[in-house]
């Protein structure tokens, strides 16, 4: 199983790439400043508040949960074996 995503981390690292204050977060979530620090050591979050960050930032936090699930289908399912040439012709 692959580490799990820390979402509340990778929003702290999108907060601070982007040079926005905790304060501004908050202004824009509509949140106090001690819910904006609980969501940071959260390693998971409501969807919809999720979406509001999502915009707010303007990042789709969603496709890191896409991105892994994708690794995690190509990883488990074996890719089809060649196909032979007259393998099902009669």
């Amino acid at each position: 199983m692959k580490e799990l995503i820390n979402i509340g981390h990778e929003i702290r690292e999108e907060l601070r790439r982007s040079e926005r204050s905790v304060t501004w977060f908050s202004q824009h979530l509509g949140v106090n400043r001690m819910y904006c620090y609980r969501i940071f050591n959260n390693y998971s979050i409501d969807t919809s508040l999720l979406q509001r960050i999502c915009e707010i930032l303007h990042r789709d936090f969603f496709k890191l949960y896409s991105n892994a699930l994708e690794s995690d289908e190509a990883e488990a399912v074996p890719p089809p074996p060649p196909e032979r040439e007259n393998a099902l012709k009669p």
